[in-house]
């Protein structure tokens, strides 16, 4: 074996280490951001996150190779929570809520510098699990059961959003999605809500029969004034010219028929028939 044989290995080591490490750089100068996604990208020697530029956007992007992009999801997204708060009696009450919200685009610069990726959990949901504790302990079981289920949700969010919205996150919604009460609780309301319906009831059926009742009393009051007006109306005279009127009818009636001239005690004449 000759020496340039045995040299020629060493002469070949520095390139492959070269080629690698041009491997390696190459590699990370390239990164891929799919749809519904946004890069952040930190400068090592450039002042560290880049919060001055807008974000890198989906598609094809080309770093220098000692830099770092880190992606960040900036669809709508969607968290399920189950809280566990007290009533304003101190009653445990259990809340499962959705809670829908994603990054502010424009502010992920911020965003990854000052809460970072887990966002969602060092943020986002102890704020939501502390307005919650807050909006719930103002109401009553009976009132969370059965009316005010919008309205906490209306209140959590609000004071959710209050906070949130400089923490560069955008909060869309918040949906309490149940309600759940001790079982003793919830079977006591639903026993209280079932009297209250069933007197309701009884009170309607009051109400309606004393409404029918003042119905019959005015049509009955308004034909006793009718009957009245029109007995005030029927003088003698007026009656004495209705009979004549009927026994010259009659008269005129070819049936068998006596007729005796004179007055009766009312003044007619008399007209006896035969059949």
């Amino acid at each position: 074996m000759s020496s340039n044989q045995l040299q020629l290995p060493k002469a070949i080591l520095p390139i492959i280490f070269l080629v690698i490490i041009a491997i390696i750089l190459f590699s990370k100068s390239f990164v891929t951001i799919e749809a519904g996604q946004a890069g952040v990208l930190w400068k090592r020697f450039g002042g560290g996150v880049v919060i001055d530029e807008p974000a890198l956007g989906e598609g094809f992007q080309v770093i220098a190779p000692w830099n770092k992009v880190y992606i960040y999801e900036v669809r709508r997204q969607e968290s399920f929570e189950k809280m566990k708060v007290l009533s304003s009696n101190g009653l445990d009450i259990q809340l499962d809520a959705s809670i829908w919200y994603q990054p502010k685009y424009a502010e992920l610069g911020k965003l990854h510098q000052d809460i970072g990726e887990d966002y969602l959990n060092r943020i986002l949901l102890p704020t939501i699990r502390s307005a919650a504790r807050s909006v719930v302990g103002r109401y009553t079981p009976e009132q969370l059961y059965s009316s005010k289920r919008d309205a906490i949700q209306a209140e959590i969010f609000e004071e959710s959003k209050k906070i949130i919205n400089d923490q560069h996150i955008l909060l869309d919604e918040i949906l309490v999605r149940d309600v759940t009460l001790p079982s003793t609780i919830k079977e006591a309301i639903e026993r209280k809500l079932k009297q209250e319906q069933e007197s309701l009831e009884y009170e309607f059926r009051l109400v309606t029969a004393d409404k029918e009742a003042q119905k019959q009393i005015i049509e009955a009051k308004g034909k006793a004034e009718a009957n009245k007006i029109l007995s005030a109306s029927l003088t003698d005279k007026i009656l004495q010219d209705k009979g004549i009127e009927a026994t010259l009818e009659l008269a005129k009636s070819p049936n068998s028929k006596v007729v005796i001239v004179g007055s009766s005690k009312d003044g007619l004449p008399l007209i006896l028939g035969n059949n």
